[in-house]
C-alpha cells in the first residue's frame, strides 16, 4: 500500500503546470512549479526538512529542543510541520507586516509567535533578527536554523527542486526563473540545472524594485516573500554563471 506515515513525508515532488496565456501560441513552453501543493504550502518545506536533519546529525538540535527562527511565515510553517512530528518546540519571531492569517497558521501547528516592528534596521534590539538571537540565548536547548545563512537551504533545492524540474521537462528546460527572496531556491536549483545541462540553462532572478539586491536601502512593502527589503543580504545567495536579474515594479507601504 502507498500510505505516507506523516504529512511531512509528502514534501517535494510538486508538479509543473503549463502557463497558456503568457506567451503567443508556439512561441515557447512556459511552466510553473506548483510549490503551494507541498504540505506546508510553499517551497520552504524543503529547506525545513534539510536544516532540521542536518542539525540533528550535528548535535545542534537535541531531543526536546526548541527551534527559534525569524520568519515571515512560510519557513516557520515548514519548520513547525516537521517539528510537530519530531517533538520540538517552536518559537517564531515575525515582523508585524506578516498577516494575522499567517500567524494563526503558525499557532495552529503549535508554534509560539513573537511579533516585532518591521520598520527598524536589522541591528536594532527590537528587530526580528535581534529578538530571535536574544531568545536563542535565553531558551535552554534552543537552536536557530538561520535560513539567511544556512547552506542546507540551497542544498535542499540542489537535491530536490532542480532534479525534479530537469526530470519533468525531459532535460529540455532552457531558462529557470525564480524570485530571489532568501536565495535558497535560485541558488540551489539554479546550480543543479547549470551543472546538469553543461551550462546551457540560463538562470533569471525576479527582484522587485527597491530591494537590497537592486541597490535599495530597504523599506516596508506590501508583497510578502519575494525580495529582501530589510537591509540584510543572505549569505545563502550565490548566482550561477550566466545568470541575470530582472526588476519588477512593486508598491511600498
Amino acid at each position: 500500500m502507498r500510505i505516507a506515515q506523516h504529512i511531512s513525508d509528502l514534501i517535494g515532488g510538486t508538479p509543473l503546470v503549463r502557463l497558456n496565456s503568457v506567451v503567443p501560441d508556439g512561441a515557447a513552453t512556459v511552466a510553473a512549479k506548483i510549490e503551494y501543493l507541498s504540505p506546508g504550502g510553499s517551497s520552504k518545506d524543503r529547506i525545513a526538512v534539510k536544516m532540521i536533519d542536518a542539525a540533528e546529525v550535528s548535535g545542534q538540535l537535541r531531543p526536546g529542543g526548541t527551534i527559534v527562527e525569524p520568519t515571515s511565515g512560510n519557513t516557520g510553517v515548514g519548520l513547525a510541520l516537521v517539528a510537530q512530528r519530531r517533538g520540538y518546540r517552536c518559537v517564531f519571531v515575525c515582523p508585524d507586516k506578516v498577516s494575522e492569517d499567517k500567524r494563526n497558521v503558525l499557532r495552529a501547528y503549535g508554534a509560539e509567535v513573537v511579533v516585532c516592528p518591521t520598520a527598524v534596521p536589522p541591528a536594532d534590539p527590537d528587530s526580528y533578527y535581534s529578538v530571535s538571537d536574544r531568545l536563542v540565548r535565553e531558551i535552554d536547548g534552543a537552536w536557530k536554523p538561520d535560513q539567511y545563512a544556512n547552506p542546507e537551504g540551497p542544498a535542499s533545492h540542489y537535491a530536490t527542486t532542480g532534479p525534479e524540474i530537469w526530470a519533468d521537462t525531459d532535460g529540455k528546460v532552457t531558462h529557470f526563473v525564480a524570485g530571489i527572496g532568501t536565495g535558497g531556491t535560485i541558488t540551489g536549483a539554479g546550480r543543479y540545472l547549470k551543472e546538469v545541462s553543461g551550462g546551457r540553462v540560463r538562470i533569471i532572478g525576479a527582484d522587485p524594485e527597491g530591494s537590497v539586491y537592486s541597490g535599495g536601502a530597504g523599506r516596508p512593502y506590501l508583497v510578502e516573500g519575494s525580495a529582501r527589503t530589510s537591509g540584510r543580504r543572505p549569505t545563502t545567495l550565490r548566482f550561477p554563471t550566466r545568470s541575470s536579474r530582472c526588476q519588477t515594479p512593486t508598491r511600498s507601504t
